[in-house]
């Protein structure tokens, strides 16, 4: 059985749940103590408005986010088909268990660390060249790694696949 959806600022927390394919997006105004839990929505675009403190994401299908600058971070846990852009800055996007995303950063965010584990088909686009149109970059999905007797200690190595 479907849950109500919810929008609602409690305190300092945005909660945003359980909303299935809205036609528009849903939008808050967010300030810098701020923080953001979007929670089983699919087929839905957020917008977060403002400077927020961090973001987290769980549970999502084929959810659209939209930043304008974060203090911490973005953190996505279970979600397939994500979408992210951020407008100014954020310092550190994290994601666990996340199949296929696409990320754009502005050119302001473009040093934005990313840290991800479990996760598959995730394409980051920057900015770049001459006539600011973005470029995509693959994040690597697959690492060998192996125990190199001389150091003594283990070696990761990215695993390019050409084609």
């Amino acid at each position: 059985m479907k849950k109500p959806s919810k929008k609602e600022l409690e305190g300092n927390k945005w909660t945003i749940e359980n909303f299935e394919k809205e036609a528009e997006p849903i939008e808050i105004q967010a300030e810098l103590n701020h923080s953001v839990l979007i929670s089983r929505c699919n087929n839905t675009t957020v917008i977060v408005r403002g400077k927020a403190n961090q973001v987290t994401i769980e549970n999502s299908s084929r959810l659209s986010l939209v930043v304008e600058s974060l203090v911490s971070t973005v953190d996505v846990v279970k979600a397939q088909n994500f979408a992210l852009q951020v407008l100014g800055t954020i310092p550190t996007v994290m994601m666990d268990q996340v199949d296929s995303a696409q990320i754009y950063f502005s050119k302001q965010s473009a040093g934005t660390q990313i840290f991800h584990s479990k996760s598959a088909g995730i394409n980051l686009n920057v900015i770049s060249g001459p006539d600011d149109d973005y470029k995509e970059l693959p994040l690597p999905s697959q690492m060998c790694t192996y125990y190199d007797e001389e150091k003594g200690d283990l070696v990761n190595e990215i695993v390019a696949h050409a084609g």
